[in-house]
């Protein structure tokens, strides 16, 4: 679909998320812009970012997501694990418990309350949360976005911490206006943030990563309680 047709603020953020998870995987460009130490130095520091990726085979954390939009404020929290493969399983515990997994072909989404499971394939979901399945891929990305920067100022963080901040391409503005990323020294991602244009914002924190975690295939599998409605979606 060509970008222009992109304009709902489901696909919108979806782009948005996508970028960010990109940014996850630290294999993005650092190229133009300015940034706190330099070009050189930035340039170093991606690199390193990206480099400590290469060995990664999963990754479990903690997480509190916020959703900020015409002075609404939605935050859910819970435990979210990634693997290779396109495998990831987010399990919510406030304020309502659910459950959405991704097994690499299928998303679902299991809703305890409601006694309800939808099922979508991964390639038909624009679901928030769908592009972090792409956490632990090696990707070629190199040309994702129009300038990164060092920006110390943008976010809170520890000092020890990098914040980056990335712009969209040309044909790409009316999807996400910048997307905020705090680094931790060990290359670990604290907190992820898009920016809309709109100024509604999403955000991530994560905290208590582990990488490499000890993970079963099968925790990326599920099966419904007897008499969950399913609804299946195309």
């Amino acid at each position: 679909m060509p970008i222009s047709q992109r304009t709902d603020k489901h696909s919108r953020r979806r782009v948005a998320s996508l970028i960010a998870a990109f940014l996850l995987l630290g294999c993005v460009e650092a190229s133009g812009g300015s940034s706190a130490g330099g070009n050189v130095e930035l340039q170093e520091f991606v690199h390193q970012f990206e480099s400590s990726y290469h060995a990664v085979r999963s990754i479990r954390a903690d997480f509190t997501q916020t959703y900020v939009s015409g002075g609404r404020t939605r935050v859910e929290s819970g435990v979210a694990t990634f693997a290779r493969g396109g495998l990831m399983r987010w399990n919510y515990d406030r304020p309502q418990p659910k459950l959405y997994l991704s097994d690499g072909k299928t998303m679902m989404l299991y809703i305890p309350e409601a006694k309800q499971l939808t099922r979508s394939s991964v390639k038909a979901s624009d679901d928030i949360r769908m592009p972090f399945r792409l956490l632990l891929s090696r990707l070629d990305l190199m040309r994702v976005f129009s300038r990164i920067e060092f920006a110390a100022d943008a976010a809170e963080h520890d000092p020890a911490d990098h914040v980056l901040r990335a712009y969209p391409k040309k044909g790409f503005e009316e999807d996400y206006r910048e997307v905020l990323m705090v680094v931790s020294p060990q290359f670990d991602i604290r907190r992820l943030v898009v920016i809309f244009p709109d100024e509604s914002t999403m955000e991530f924190s994560f905290g208590r990563i582990v990488r490499n975690a000890p993970v079963s295939r099968s925790l990326f599998r599920f099966m419904p309680p007897a008499g969950t409605e399913v609804i299946n979606q195309h």
